[in-house]
């Protein structure tokens, strides 16, 4: 019973949340991949609705709120447009804008 018991606690600990994995990488709970998927899904809508900017040629990656921006852009106006829709959506905390401006 102590060793089923030992198991069942291990195990939890792992879910309620781990320091960083061994490789460096940060631990993301199911939630967080969650809510990474669903800025992540929200923002391509947004960006494929919106004539100025190319979901095709934006990458938006998204790791626990934090969100990178990836990928060419025609203006400097089209650059801040992606980042101010980023910024926008619920559960960022903070945007790394990569756009490159291609003219």
């Amino acid at each position: 019973m102590a060793l089923v018991s030992a198991a069942f606690l291990a195990g939890c600990g792992t879910l309620a949340g781990s320091p960083d994995r061994a490789d460096g990488a940060p631990h993301r709970t199911v939630g967080e991949a969650v809510d990474d998927a669903k800025i992540v899904t929200e923002l391509k809508a947004k960006l494929a609705a919106d004539s100025d900017l190319s979901a095709f040629k934006i990458n938006v990656d998204s790791t626990q709120g934090f969100v990178r921006l990836k990928g060419e852009v025609k203006t400097f106006a089209a650059r801040q447009k992606a980042d101010a829709m980023a910024r926008a959506i619920k559960g960022v905390k903070s945007v790394d804008n990569q756009l490159l401006i291609t003219g």
